[in-house]
């Protein structure tokens, strides 16, 4: 399994510099920088499974960061975990409320900080935490390929497994059609849209059980929702 790909967003250059040793020594890859704008670049040029983020970096500030990466749509779900010295509950509240998984106040431990991401990794991603996916009563294992609910196989195509698997890997979000075009056929795709209707079909019908719920969700006007029934 591929090193979980961390993006450091910290000013604090000796901060910095333990934070990077101390995720790299977890398995974690590290890219770091201390500029807000620089940060916007690198997370749009390839995406990271998770951003650590100082609210006050040089350049855009860390919390105009976190909205920006909110409102595109390559990186809306790209989990973000704050630093900051602001420990008021407004300033906590304004923070999760932009965007951020996780709030961490300074000063802190690496320990916790390490054990803080690791936790909004399995609660996000957690293929990239090392661990089976599970959601509701469905399991999937990305390494087998294969895919029970309530002990029973299910038999699904590949693009169905992709689909299912992005959506365990986010669950309860909402995606619009093209957000899951670009993230299970690759961005670039020619693939009309309805296509993922069609798709969306055929992983229902693999995956509900007679007398089960579906737990697909249509969200009239936004796209769908992957949720636990």
């Amino acid at each position: 399994m591929p090193s979980p790909r961390l993006l450091l967003v910290e000013d604090d250059l000796s901060l910095a510099e333990l934070l990077q040793y101390r995720f790299e020594a977890e398995g974690y890859d590290v890219i770091a920088t201390a500029d807000g704008d620089e940060a916007m670049l690198l997370a749009t040029e390839q995406a990271p499974d998770l951003v650590i983020l100082d609210w006050m970096v040089e350049g855009t500030s860390g919390i105009e960061i976190c909205r920006r990466l909110r409102r595109d749509k390559e990186t809306a779900h790209v989990p973000i975990v704050m630093l900051t010295a602001r420990g008021s509950e407004d300033d906590r509240i304004r923070g999760l409320e932009t965007g951020a998984d996780d709030y961490v106040t300074k000063p802190f431990s690496p320990r916790e900080l390490i054990a803080r991401v690791s936790a909004v990794l399995r609660r996000v991603r957690p293929a990239l935490a090392g661990e089976m996916l599970e959601v509701g009563d469905i399991k999937l294992d990305a390494t087998s390929h294969r895919v029970t609910r309530r002990g029973q196989s299910l038999q699904l195509g590949p693009t169905e497994f992709r689909l299912l698997k992005f959506f365990m890997e986010h669950p309860g979000r909402v995606f619009s059609r093209g957000q899951l075009l670009d993230a299970v056929w690759g961005t670039g795709s020619d693939i009309e849209l309805r296509t993922v209707d069609v798709h969306i079909r055929r992983l229902r019908k693999g995956i509900t059980l007679e007398g089960g719920k579906d737990p697909v969700r249509t969200v009239r006007s936004a796209g769908y929702a992957f949720e636990a029934v």
